[in-house]
């Protein structure tokens, strides 16, 4: 039967087009009926996919081809989210390794592909949008392959197969001169290049849990690649962890195999399916399930560490309670808890009296996701600024976080994004231009100094420059970086913000609130033109008297509010500030809300 099978993992940078080229194979392979209306981006299931237009989590899905049974798997092109990558390519047996055929290798191509290498697949090459305007197909095959040299590419994975292809439009083609008639041609090389998975037909069960979802009706479920051996539903069996200690045993009440989009309950399954079970409760990525006899855990691929972390806590603000329904750090650490266990990327950690909790993770954007879902689901958190997360070395020096930092501007923004990249500490490795005066800088640059740049760096190439990151190594501690120069402007009372108080706030800086909006002492509701700090009344009203002068009754012309995402505003923070965080509302504020505290806190730190 396993020659009857191929596994496959779709990675690429994110926006080169993976989850649209899968959309056009599903619709191309007969997974849907003709008069069915198909939505675009169907793997981009989640609410924040589909509203962020990118990939967060890893799913499976499942075609036929020639009697042959492809199991692809769409992996997230972010570099927050590349633990996931790391764990499906467990599951696979090759990998199509998609590249813009503008914009050529990116910062997680690089990340991607060199895992795969390591662990011995042979990519499939597809040169994607290769209709675009400004396409480049021949050079960025030459970058293509000075990457798979620079990557210890072997011999044979150096020999790699190379199509062109339009997801969007459908089709994908060996020479670019070819009839542009369907993705045939991409499925027909993934049956003859990619081998089908080595199987031990004769051994007991063994599975390796990669992905953890949920279902209405059955419950958790685990979805993996079965390694040897055969199962039947109802089969007893254990989980065991990576130093083979006992997690649970159980049976396997349902057993699923993945069918277009949809999960297909069946009786049995064999070695090489990539299959979903349900019926264990404790077991999580990672761990082995497998027959009662079985002994060894499976190896898994070791995911990079952490490079970031945030402090969660309750929500301790005077309008706490008001918007959502699970506050108390019990449930805050549940939910923790349960991310931790689901996502191998993020670590968690809780101080002595569990009130308080450091979640790590691979960047602002993963962090950020965690943050968002958790308030969607009713939650309300006070969260801390994003810190870097350090480490001696053998020497006992302190190093940090280092980045790959890939930028792609106009020429004409080049010298200032040069200055601001090498006052956050960045370092300059490459510099090309174009012959269509677009600019790339790559840099090595301090996780530190990146934390909140995203904002700065889309107005400083007035939202023309593209910015790619990914983790490098960790480095000797580059020295002080300069944080935010601004001060803020604070509220010093609780109450609705007034109109005619915004409006005569205005010029001391950008204001954060519009009229109406609930504040309360110690809550953040603008940012000040000088680098000071500054207590305000917001909630000052205009004085009434029985006069009326000529001219007094203008309306009042406020300027709209600065409105900031979740990641920006955590970005935002200074040491002394968190993020009130509630199903309706991002607040800022001070981590001390009275005046008096404040100033007790800043002279303990000058002492």
């Amino acid at each position: 039967m396993s020659e009857k099978i191929r596994n496959i993992a779709i990675i690429a940078h994110v926006d080169h087009g993976k989850t649209t080229l899968i959309d056009s194979i599903l619709k191309q392979t007969g997974v849907f009926e003709d008069h069915q209306k198909v939505d675009e981006r169907l793997m981009d299931s989640g609410d924040l996919e589909k509203e962020r237009g990118i990939t967060i989590l890893a799913k499976p899905t499942s075609i036929n081809w020639r009697d042959i049974n492809i199991n692809i798997i769409d992996t997230p092109g972010h570099a927050d989210f590349g633990g996931e990558v790391e764990r499906v390519l467990d599951m696979t047996d090759g990998v199509i390794l998609l590249i813009d055929a503008s914009e050529g290798p990116m910062p997680q191509t690089k990340f991607v592909l060199g895992k795969a290498l390591n662990l011995g697949l042979r990519p499939i090459v597809v040169i994607n949008k290769v209709d675009k305007k400004d396409s480049r197909p021949d050079e960025v095959l030459d970058e293509i392959f000075d990457l798979f040299v620079s990557l210890d590419a072997s011999d044979e994975q150096l020999d790699f197969p190379i199509l062109y292809a339009s997801g969007r439009d459908g089709w994908c083609v060996k020479e670019l001169s070819d009839n542009r008639e369907g993705v045939g041609p991409l499925l027909d090389l993934v049956i003859k290049h990619v081998k089908a998975p080595s199987v031990k037909r004769n051994e007991p069960f063994a599975m390796l849990v990669t992905l953890l979802d949920s279902d209405d009706y059955v419950g958790r479920c685990l979805i993996g690649k079965v390694y040897q051996g055969s199962a039947k539903v109802n089969s007893s069996v254990k989980a065991i962890d990576l130093n083979g200690n006992l997690v649970e045993s159980g049976r396997l009440t349902k057993l699923y195999k993945f069918e277009g989009m949809k999960r297909t309950p069946v009786d049995i399954v064999n070695c090489g399916d990539i299959i979903c079970i349900a019926g264990l409760t404790k077991a999580s990525v990672a761990d082995t399930i497998c027959d009662i006899s079985y002994q060894n855990p499976l190896k898994t691929t070791p995911i990079d560490p952490p490079t970031m972390s945030i402090t969660i806590s309750i929500n301790d603000s005077p309008l706490s309670g008001l918007e959502g329904k699970k506050l108390t750090s019990t449930l805050i650490r549940e939910r923790l808890l349960a991310e931790a266990e689901t996502n191998v990327a993020i670590s968690f950690s809780e101080n002595a009296n569990k009130d308080s909790f450091v979640i790590s993770g691979r960047g602002e954007l993963q962090l950020g996701v965690l943050i968002e879902t958790m308030r969607r689901e009713g939650f309300e958190l006070t969260v801390s600024r994003p810190q870097v997360l350090f480490k001696k070395d053998d020497q006992g020096r302190i190093t940090e976080p280092i980045e790959e930092v890939t930028i792609d501007v106009d020429e004409e923004y080049s010298n200032s994004i040069v200055d601001s990249m090498i006052k956050r500490k960045a370092e300059m490795i490459d510099m090309n231009t174009s012959e269509k005066n677009k600019t790339r800088i790559i840099f090595n640059a301090p996780s530190r100094g990146l934390i909140g740049y995203q904002n700065k760096f889309l107005t400083d190439t007035k939202g023309t420059g593209v910015l790619n990151r990914i983790f490098k190594s960790y480095e000797q501690f580059k020295g002080e970086i300069n944080g935010r120069k601004n001060g803020v402007l604070i509220a010093m009372d609780t109450g609705a913000a007034v109109s005619y108080a915004i409006f005569n706030l205005q010029d001391r800086g950008t204001m954060f609130v519009k009229p109406q909006t609930s504040v309360y002492e110690g809550m953040i509701v603008g940012e000040n033109s000088k680098e000071n700090d500054l207590d305000v009344n917001i909630l000052k009203g205009k004085k009434l008297t029985n006069v009326r002068a000529a001219g007094s009754d203008k309306n009042i012309m406020l300027t709209p509010p600065r409105v900031m995402s979740l990641e920006q505003t955590m970005a935002y923070l200074n040491d002394d500030e968190c993020l009130e965080v509630t199903p309706k509302n991002l607040r800022l504020r001070k981590k001390f809300l009275c005046p008096n505290e404040r100033k007790r806190f800043i002279k303990t730190i000058k002492n």
